[in-house]
């Protein structure tokens, strides 16, 4: 599923509001008939909780807490240290490399799904890991779907129900700095992970309020959305296609469908995971190129076609 800052500010119209919530219900109700014991987040992190001093491409959290941006949650999750430190041996001994972290800050890309999924951020244990999709250079698509069948393979070996959630953005290009641009006062932040004061963070939500409410006017130098690019990339995934990624270059991506459009990195993990398994069938689907979030928002949920 699609996250965005904008779910929780003031902006986006109504019936888009009820649109996505109409089909997060769906995934909801998905859910809540799985009754998973375990739930498993690939997401990004927008310069919260890593940055550039140490920007690792893939992380496994032992530990994690939400850094409370955009209303959503902040404190502590419910991480089963040694299940996660399991799952990131395993990841490691079949030669994906990936960092852990016994403290990882995750910001909304992370807690925004559990809540909208469970109600509560808490309500069932995690494990977050973190996929960079915002600091370049990144790394080749393929390795990413690597990473996912890593941990797919891994988490069949549990014994458990295995919830797994892809939370990102499709085709969308919002003012999110950058190394090469960013002025002295954001590389602070990108950086060093400068704190953000209060007033900083009200700042920054204004900000991005205006930037989407100029955006969804066509008043915006932001690169527009692309809902043909998104599509593709849908159709990809729900005709088990999945491995055709291997061949996306980063620069394409970027060209086509916005800088953040990396963020789909999470998709091909999570897919990645559960096509580990053989092929899959996905039910619950939505999609709507949304100017008021600044990007192609997606919901689909997906089980082993046995």
């Amino acid at each position: 599923m699609s996250h965005s800052p904008l779910l929780n500010l003031p902006g986006p119209s109504q019936d888009l509001l009820d649109e996505i919530d109409t089909a997060l219900a769906g995934a909801r109700q998905f859910v809540a008939d799985y009754d998973p014991q375990l739930v498993v987040v690939f997401s990004p992190d927008h310069y919260n909780g890593f940055f550039y001093r140490t920007m690792p491409p893939f992380c496994i959290g032992t530990a994690a807490q939400g850094v409370g941006d955009y209303g959503t949650y902040a404190g502590p999750l419910d991480v089963p240290a040694d299940l996660a430190t399991d799952c990131a041996r395993a990841v490691l001994e079949s030669g994906i490399d990936v960092a852990i972290s016994a403290s990882m800050d995750v910001d909304h890309g992370t807690v925004q799904p559990l809540q909208k999924l469970f109600g509560d951020a808490t309500a069932r244990p995690v494990i977050p890991i973190f996929i960079n999709s915002v600091a370049t250079p990144l790394g080749p698509l393929r390795r990413v779907r690597a990473l996912g069948a890593a941990v797919g393979t891994h988490l069949a070996r549990l014994g458990k129900r295995v919830l797994i959630v892809g939370s990102g953005g499709l085709s969308h290009d919002p003012p999110v700095p950058t190394l090469a641009s960013a002025p002295a006062a954001a590389l602070e932040r990108i950086v060093y992970g400068a704190p953000m004061t209060p007033e900083q963070r009200r700042a920054r939500q204004v900000a991005v309020m205006e930037a989407a409410r100029a955006f969804a006017h066509g008043d915006s130098p932001l690169q527009p959305l692309n809902p043909d690019w998104d599509a593709a990339f849908l159709e990809l995934i729900d005709a088990n296609r999945l491995t055709e990624v291997d061949a996306w270059p980063n620069d394409w991506i970027e060209k086509e469908a916005g800088h953040s459009a990396h963020e789909i990195r999470t998709w091909v993990a999570a897919f990645g995971a559960l096509a580990a398994h053989g092929p899959y069938r996905t039910g619950h689907r939505f999609y709507r190129a949304a100017p008021d979030l600044i990007a192609g928002f997606a919901v689909r949920t997906a089980v082993l076609d046995v």
